[in-house]
């Protein structure tokens, strides 16, 4: 751990709590067509995994032709409502700055969309701070492949070994792993009681952001 000199999160479910709005999009797009809301607990541990995915976790007994229409009203509310409720996960505000009194840069690398994905880190008040931010669309592959990770830590000016990457999904391991970086498991993310996190390529895994911050803390810094 202590040859780590950056650091790279995935966004939703892993730096920031987004389902709220997400689900809210959603909900916005189910009232249009009568249907009942659901809750973000219910739904929770499906924001990290797409629009799609998040409407069929809601509405799984419609055709898939409804789905689709949803999904692209959940697209179209989800641009008014992107990061009015979401906030970074409890601790990261701490830990960020940790990071930044050190001088170790810190990146993020989602599948959202960077029309999604910048408004939301201008909202969280990161823009200025993230070295980098790699967004689904930044390059011609997303995760799990590696050529949004590597291109970011080209942006960092780190080398892949030299990287932490955090995140709270199979894709986001497996694409660490295949770059070379060091993997970490957000397991206050939004996993599913299917999730086997045990079985990804993860080096560490980390309850709390709290227990993230202790590590740097003890064998990073020191």
């Amino acid at each position: 751990m202590n040859s780590i000199k950056a650091v790279l999160f995935d966004l939703d479910g892993t730096l920031a709590d987004t389902a709220p709005d997400l689900i809210h999009a959603l909900n916005l797009s189910l009232l249009d067509r009568k249907i009942a809301p659901q809750s973000v607990e219910s739904l929770r541990y499906s924001a990290s995994h797409g629009s799609l995915a998040l409407v069929k976790a809601g509405v799984p007994h419609l055709d898939e032709t409804t789905q689709l229409e949803i999904q692209q009203s959940l697209l179209d509310y989800y641009k008014m409502v992107n990061g009015e409720k979401a906030q970074l996960f409890n601790g990261f505000d701490v830990f960020l700055d940790l990071l930044d009194s050190n001088e170790i840069p810190f990146g993020i690398v989602t599948n959202k969309q960077a029309k999604f994905t910048r408004p939301l880190i201008d909202a969280l008040g990161l823009t200025h701070r993230a070295k980098s931010i790699i967004s689904g669309d930044s390059t011609h592959h997303p995760k799990p492949h590696t050529a949004p990770m590597l291109l970011a830590a080209q942006q960092i000016n780190c080398k892949p070994h030299e990287i932490l990457y955090l995140g709270d999904a199979e894709r986001d391991l497996v694409a660490a792993d295949n770059a070379g970086m060091i993997g970490g498991t957000a397991l206050w993310g939004y996993l599913s009681e299917s999730d086997t996190p045990d079985q990804w390529p993860s080096k560490i895994e980390f309850n709390t952001v709290a227990d993230l911050h202790e590590l740097f803390l003890t064998k990073v810094i020191s």
